[in-house]
């Protein structure tokens, strides 16, 4: 979906496939025809942007394959889809049972991370409309953050760097700027846009800035204001914005209230979990763990990175932090420039959703993606922002 930004600029709006488990190829195929133009009908659009996801081993026989990525190009061009941005944080196994912490892996220290997000750059590249001549990718934000020592992070600055080359060489090649954003998220060497300026700035390449998550940003009770000033007072550019909201509980200490949060405590992924204290934020890596004991205080509200669908709160005595996504896209786009003219809704949890939430058909998943993009451009017309055909 394409906007008009009073400037004139055009602001793209997509969603994210990661909700789409797929690893090969053949499957990313299958998303198109199954998901991804199902969600288009429903909202009446002649297009629909999505945030591809690619695995490794789709990227590699993309990459590898001229025709392969042709194909692929004429599929989406058949079925009213175009793809201006890249989810490269996950790296294969997404959809796996139990994905927790390996999802943070490879990092920014090993090889293969510069290697994929190389062959996505390629890629996406090849995939942009013809009348976009600028794609984005968001990233993991450098490592988890137990495994970083100077050592690790002097070899991610230098593949980080290594990239931006090949990026600038990638645009010469092909007059398409590709840009990287590293995707701040709680437990990470980055968990705040506060923790990425100083690694951004000391890279000091225009093509690799920053990814704002909203849920990522409310999880660690960031000001969105405060955010994105600090960010534009550092000269980093945020490449894109995943459109998401986390898990709010307003009173921790209340017995129901652990009720309801354990019921979105579930095997798949981790769920970071966040409070505020006099002495500063408290976490733990997981809901819960959280919910266990005495863990963390719960004299204040709690927020957990849990992705809920933007249009469906959870109900009462949850709530989620869609005020902080308001607040965020006030200002990424909602000034006299867009600070990011790419915007992905990003709900992959749907399926980990406690059981009686979760979509049990394929249509019910398709109509709940088109409700979330039909708020996500509600509060774009809303700011001021002209659909376009």
């Amino acid at each position: 979906m394409r906007f008009r930004h009073p400037d004139g600029s055009t602001v793209h709006l997509a969603y994210c496939t990661n909700v789409h488990p797929a690893e090969t190829l053949d499957g990313v195929l299958a998303q198109l025809r199954d998901h991804c133009e199902p969600v288009r009908r429903r909202l009446g659009r002649d297009r629909l942007g999505i945030g591809l996801w690619l695995a490794r081993d789709a990227a590699h026989a993309l990459v590898t394959d001229p025709s392969a990525l042709r194909g692929l190009r004429t599929e989406l061009d058949r079925r009213g889809l175009e793809v201006v941005t890249l989810n490269g944080f996950p790296y294969e196994g997404f959809g796996a049972e139990e994905v927790k912490y390996r999802v943070y892996q490879p990092d920014w220290a090993d090889p293969q991370r510069l290697a994929h997000t190389t062959a996505l750059a390629r890629v996406l590249a090849q995939l942009l409309p013809d009348d976009v001549t600028e794609g984005t990718i968001s990233t993991l934000p450098l490592a988890w953050r137990t495994v970083y020592d100077d050592k690790r992070a002097a070899t991610a600055h230098a593949a980080l760097t290594t990239l931006a080359e090949r990026l600038d060489a990638l645009e010469e090649l092909t007059g398409r700027s590709i840009r990287i954003g590293l995707e701040p998220e709680p437990g990470c060497t980055v968990e705040t846009t506060h923790d990425a300026i100083a690694p951004l700035t000391a890279i000091g390449h225009h093509r690799i800035g920053i990814c704002v998550d909203t849920c990522h940003l409310a999880t660690s009770f960031e000001d969105p204001d405060t955010a994105l000033d600090a960010l534009a007072q550092a000269g980093v550019p945020v490449v894109k914005s995943q459109l998401s909201a986390a898990l709010h509980a307003e009173h921790p200490h209340l017995p129901e209230v652990r009720r309801a949060l354990a019921a979105f405590d579930e095997p798949r992924f981790l769920h970071q979990t966040r409070t505020r204290t006099a002495a500063g934020l408290r976490g733990t890596d997981d809901l819960g763990e959280a919910l266990a004991g005495d863990a963390l205080p719960d004299a204040s509200p709690w927020r957990a990175h849990f992705h809920v669908p933007l249009h469906a709160a959870p109900a009462a005595p949850l709530t989620s932090t869609l005020p902080v996504l308001r607040a965020a896209l006030a200002r990424l786009v909602g000034g006299l420039h867009p600070l990011t003219r790419h915007l992905e809704v990003e709900t992959y949890t749907w399926q980990a959703l406690p059981p009686e939430l979760r979509p049990r058909a394929r249509a019910q998943l398709a109509d709940g993606i088109a409700a979330e993009l039909t708020l996500a451009r509600d509060l774009l017309t809303d700011l001021g922002l002209k659909e376009l055909p």
